[in-house]
């Protein structure tokens, strides 16, 4: 009896949204492709897609010889978990599917088993393709496949070839052109994997308010961030499986994105939630429209959860309008009461109120002038959020649309660091960070303080 493997995905810009799938057909015993199939389906959810590449793979391979022993290898947990009957299919959309992926091939014949993101590339590539060809009016072709690889390993080529016969601009240590430069001609050379992510550089002591710190100083490891943040910004919001055992199933993913400028922001004033609410600046509606851009680019966010302040609700609703989604508000994601210190600058908080700042600095239980809220409340609060937020969007995208301190908050619980790291994390006006959620209870950081969408 022949064995075949079919790799398959799906997926969908906006879910739903613009969706693709792609199959593809491997000889077990020599490792050849036999089959490949993808096709642009319209508007469609994520696990519809994944379930119209498992249908296609599986017809394909019935098409190949319908005797053939099938191992379907997919990234989908739910459709593997569900296919091998270990879960219940509860979604209308998912049982037609789901019975009729069950018939194509004697139950006996088929076995299914999950793999990682980065280990179903083929399928995942022919999807994209797909969905691309559907964007531009097209229906996938295995011909027009092919050029593109060819096309594809050209550019590598040429690029690689560049990149070792012409030196690098090497500019000062914390030059953002001269490290983009650095890390274009790593990716080119197929270094970049081997970069592990870095952490932001300590910054000097600053308030942890609603408007950006200083600059992390330069380190000798910036060009090994530069080549780690690229890498993080092509994989935001579609992160791998990390440490993290296959069995935990797919995690609740943050894309945490912080609000653009308002007028405030540049002035480096504390604006919380207990008095000031300013809306977007010209600045930030359009640092929010890159954002909204930049997402549906990526195609991965499947819901939007925002702060009820201003700035955020707008943030939020220029994104949506890229993503096609709705905006849920959760009064949890609100940045901190900074009271009395409302509107004001950390110099003018330090010459008024000179011994509650350095208690603020030194303490998380302490408060603002004016009954404010500590770091330690806001922890708390950010916690049952966060519960409640994982509880309710297990194996699921979401974006959050907040402030500095629930953003740092965040990061801060997950990678289980002190208060005073608050303090140390660079936070820019309308930047992405991310955080995955494992149903064991663990978590890891995936991105922090991205802003290249702005510089697109």
């Amino acid at each position: 009896m022949r064995e075949f493997i079919v790799e398959a995905d799906g997926g969908s810009r906006g879910n739903p949204g613009p969706a693709g799938y792609g199959a593809v057909v491997i000889d077990a015993a020599s490792g050849q492709t036999l089959a490949e199939a993808a096709e642009y389906i319209g508007v469609a959810t994520n696990n519809v897609a994944e379930y119209r590449g498992l249908l296609a793979g599986l017809r394909a391979a019935l098409a190949l010889d319908p005797t053939a022993a099938v191992h379907v290898r997919m990234d989908s947990k739910l459709v593997i978990e569900q296919m091998s009957g270990r879960w219940k299919i509860k979604h209308p959309d998912m049982k037609p599917l789901a019975f009729e992926a069950s018939r194509v091939l004697p139950p006996t014949q088929v076995t299914y088993e999950w793999i990682p993101r980065e280990q179903n590339k083929h399928a995942d590539r022919l999807a994209n393709e797909a969905m691309d060809a559907g964007k531009r009016g097209e229906q996938w072709s295995a011909a027009a496949s092919t050029a593109e690889l060819v096309a594809a390993d050209a550019r590598a080529a040429r690029a690689a070839a560049k990149a070792v016969a012409e030196p690098v601009p090497s500019g000062p240590p914390g030059d953002a052109s001269a490290g983009a430069a650095r890390a274009r001609a790593a990716l080119a050379q197929g270094r970049s994997k081997d970069v592990p992510p870095a952490s932001p550089a300590p910054s000097a002591a600053a308030p942890a308010e609603d408007v950006p710190s200083a600059s992390p100083a330069p380190s000798a490891a910036a060009p090994a961030k530069a080549e780690a943040d690229v890498r993080a910004a092509r994989t935001v919001a579609a992160p791998s499986s990390g440490w993290a055992p296959a069995d935990m199933g797919a995690p609740a993913t943050f894309v945490l994105l912080r609000h653009g400028e308002t007028p405030l922001t540049p002035q480096k004033r504390f604006s919380g939630s207990g008095g000031t609410d300013p809306s977007l600046s010209d600045v930030g509606r359009e640092q929010a429209e890159r954002v909204g851009a930049a997402l549906a680019r990526r195609g991965t966010i499947q819901h939007i959860v925002a702060s009820p302040l201003t700035r955020t609700r707008e943030t939020a609703g220029i994104v949506a309008a890229h993503l096609g989604l709705d905006v849920s508000i959760d009064d949890g994601l609100r940045e901190t009461d900074f009271g009395a210190w409302e509107g004001l600058t950390f110099g003018e908080v330090r010459e008024r109120y000179p011994d509650d700042l350095n208690a603020w600095l030194a303490d998380p239980e302490a408060r603002p002038t004016g009954d404010g809220e500590s770091f330690a409340a806001t922890a708390t609060r950010m916690a049952a959020t966060r519960d409640k937020l994982i509880a309710a969007y297990t194996g699921r995208t979401v974006l959050l649309v907040t402030h500095v301190t629930p953003i740092k908050t965040l990061v801060r619980l997950a990678l289980g660091a002190p208060p005073e790291s608050l303090f140390r994390m660079e936070l820019s006006a309308a930047s992405l960070s991310a955080v995955a959620y494992y149903a064991d209870g663990n978590a890891s950081v995936r991105l922090f303080n991205d802003t290249s969408h702005l510089r697109a």
